[in-house]
């Protein structure tokens, strides 16, 4: 959080209680896997958002548009159909747990959106058109449905956002 300096105060608040809540989230994580037999790591996973954010960590506007609103948006579209096969498999605490980290997420992905608006308005950038340009610049995944728009609005993605998105970008 501290890699961009001369933010208001409210942006590194924002961002310390995002850190705060994904060490929850991967307590509860964790916690979960050894109940089951297993560690963190004992799994291939990717990391996208990882690459993402050194892809993005000398442009702080690009950081806000492709890691929150890109990267941890696209949990947020993940995360019902997941849940769903988890219950299938009867791991109801799992499913808990995507609860909670669902919901806290879409503050995640909130805190994301109001700081690139935020970031595109002091600037003088036009936030709509800008995003498709970061998306390709950086080479963004391209985002397929299905999306969870519930929680994309909840998390402030504007009507004409998610029209963009619907149409394949």
């Amino acid at each position: 959080m501290w890699r961009f300096a001369g933010m208001p105060a409210d942006y590194y608040s924002d961002w310390l209680r995002v850190a705060s809540e994904e060490a929850l989230h991967f307590t509860l994580l964790s916690e979960h896997l050894h109940s089951l037999g297993h560690a963190y790591g004992d799994f291939d996973a990717h990391d996208g958002l990882w690459a993402m954010a050194e892809r993005t960590k000398h442009d702080i506007v690009a950081r806000m548009a492709l890691v929150p609103r890109t990267l941890e948006a696209r949990g947020l579209d993940a995360t019902p159909p997941l849940q769903a096969k988890l219950q299938r498999a009867g791991d109801a605490r799992a499913v808990e747990i995507l609860d909670v980290i669902l919901r806290e997420e879409i503050g995640h992905v909130a805190i994301g959106n109001h700081w690139y608006h935020w970031l595109c308005r002091r600037d003088g950038l036009d936030a709509a058109t800008l995003y498709p340009q970061l998306v390709q610049q950086y080479a963004a995944p391209r985002l397929r449905p299905p999306f969870n728009l519930a929680a994309r609005k909840a998390a402030g993605f504007t009507e004409g956002e998610l029209a963009w998105l619907e149409t394949g970008g």
